[in-house]
C-alpha cells in the first residue's frame, strides 16, 4: 500500500501556531498588545500576507481582536465568539438536503434536557421569570413578529437556569440559524398552538416534573419541525 500523502502546511499555519502557543504560555495575556507585523515578520522570517492570514485565524479562534491603525491584541475567547465562529459552516451545513432537519434534531435534543433541568434545579426566581416570558408571549398572541421574539426570549429563560453561558451562547446560535424556521411555520392560530405548548412546558417545570417537561418540549419542537416540513413541500 502506499503511503498517505503528508500536507504541507502554510506558512501562516505555522506563524499562527506559535502566536497561539505563545498566549496559551503566558507570553501575552488578554488585552496585550501582540509585535507589530514588521517585528513578525522579522521573528519568523515570513512575508507580510503570512503574518496577516495567520492573525485573521487567530481573530476567527477568538484569540485576538483586529482594528484598523492598531496592533492586534491578545482576547480571552468567550462562548459567543465559538459559536460565531461556527456560524458560516453552520449555515453551509442548514443548506445542505438533511441541514435543517439535523439541526431541528440537535436543538430538541438540547432543549429537552433544558426543560428537565429547569424542573429539577431552577429557583422560585427563574420560575417566575419564566411565567413572566410565557405572559408576555401570550400578549403578542395575532402579532406574529412580536410572537417570534417572545417565542425566542421564552427558550432563553430555559438557557440561563444553569447558570452556564456555553448554553446560553448555543441558544443564541440556534435562534439565528433556526431563525427561517420560526418564520416560515407561523401562520394564523399556529401561535395558539405554540402558546399552548410553550404553557404546557412551564406548568411541567414550575410542577418539578421533569419528566413532563421533557416531553412537552420534545411534543413541542416535534410538531414544529413537521410543520416546517409540510410547509417546504407545498412551497
Amino acid at each position: 500500500m502506499s503511503p498517505s500523502a503528508i500536507r504541507q502546511r502554510k506558512l501562516y499555519e505555522d506563524v499562527a501556531e506559535r502566536l497561539e502557543q505563545r498566549i496559551a504560555g503566558g507570553d501575552f495575556a488578554p488585552s496585550d498588545p501582540l509585535p507589530s507585523e514588521r517585528e513578525l515578520m522579522e521573528t519568523y522570517g515570513v512575508g507580510r500576507p503570512a503574518v496577516r492570514e495567520a492573525l485573521f485565524h487567530l481573530q476567527k479562534l477568538g484569540l485576538v481582536e483586529l482594528r484598523s491603525g492598531t496592533r492586534a491584541r491578545v482576547t480571552r475567547p468567550t462562548p459567543q465568539s465559538v459559536m460565531d465562529g461556527l456560524s458560516v459552516t453552520a449555515r453551509h451545513m442548514l443548506s445542505s438536503p438533511d441541514g435543517i432537519q439535523n439541526f431541528q434534531n440537535v436543538r430538541i435534543f438540547f432543549e429537552a434536557g433544558l426543560a428537565r433541568h429547569a424542573a429539577l434545579h431552577a429557583s422560585e426566581e427563574d420560575i417566575a421569570d419564566f411565567e413572566a416570558a410565557l405572559e408576555d408571549n401570550r400578549a403578542t398572541l395575532g402579532d406574529f413578529a412580536a410572537f417570534e421574539r417572545t417565542d425566542v426570549a421564552f427558550h432563553y429563560v430555559l438557557a440561563l437556569i444553569p447558570r452556564n453561558p456555553i448554553f446560553t451562547a448555543i441558544h443564541a446560535a440556534f435562534a439565528e440559524w433556526l431563525h427561517e424556521q420560526r418564520k416560515t411555520t407561523l401562520a394564523p392560530g399556529v401561535d395558539k398552538i405554540s402558546f399552548a405548548a410553550h404553557k404546557a412546558i412551564f406548568e411541567a417545570v414550575a410542577a418539578r416534573d421533569p419528566d413532563a417537561a421533557e416531553r412537552a418540549m420534545r411534543d413541542h419542537l416535534g410538531y414544529v419541525s413537521r410543520r416546517y416540513a409540510l410547509v417546504s413541500e407545498v412551497q
